[in-house]
This record gives structure tokens, sequence and C-alpha cells, in this order.
């Protein structure tokens, strides 16, 4: 199976989710989804949907002054963020419930 594939169709989900945690900058968000399990992630995935994230409302955002470079651009949740991320989860949910179920069927 090719994860890379599955990685493109919940990318927002998990984007939405490392941010429920805390506001990030584009690269702390890789480097979070990285250490979470998804070392397939690409920047330029993470950065794309960020900015489309924040184009469609969901999120966000403000610059912060780095004293290891220039200025970082830090993103959030905002509430329809967070109503998207709750939608996301249930739908997350009920589809992994479903493949289970089928994956146990065909074991069986």
């Amino acid at each position: 199976m090719d994860s890379s594939q599955l990685l493109k169709g919940v990318l927002d989900l998990a984007v939405l989710a490392v941010l429920a945690e805390r506001d990030s900058y584009g690269y702390d968000v890789v480097r979070r989804l990285r250490e979470a399990g998804l070392e397939e992630v690409g920047d330029a995935s993470v950065y794309g949907t960020l900015r489309r994230l924040f184009r469609a409302g969901a999120l966000t955002s403000y610059v912060v002054a780095s004293d290891e470079g220039p200025h970082r651009k830090y993103y959030g949740l905002n509430d329809v963020g967070k109503v998207q991320l709750a939608s996301s989860t249930k739908t997350w949910a009920a589809f992994t419930a479903t493949m289970n179920d089928l994956l146990k069927e065909g074991r069986a």
C-alpha cells in the first residue's frame, strides 16, 4: 500500500491536530508530524497545507521575531479550525472503524 497517498488524504487532519496542541511555525509542524511517526511528510506539502487552511479561514497567523534567523510565521487554530478538526476527527474515526471491520471480515 502506498502510504504517501494515505498521507495526502489525512494531512489536513494531522496538521490541525498538531496545531490543536499549540501554535507552531511551519518547520515545527513538519518536525512534530515526523516525530509522531509521519516520517514521509514533505516540507512543501505541510507548508502548502498551512497556506490552504489559512486561506480557508481555519487558521490564524502571526509573525514572531527569531534569534536564529528570519522572523517566523506562526499558525494556530481559530474557531473554524476547531470545528473542522472535530468534524474531521469524527469522519476519521468512522472510516477507520469501517476499515477495521472490513479487514476482520477478510480474515474470517
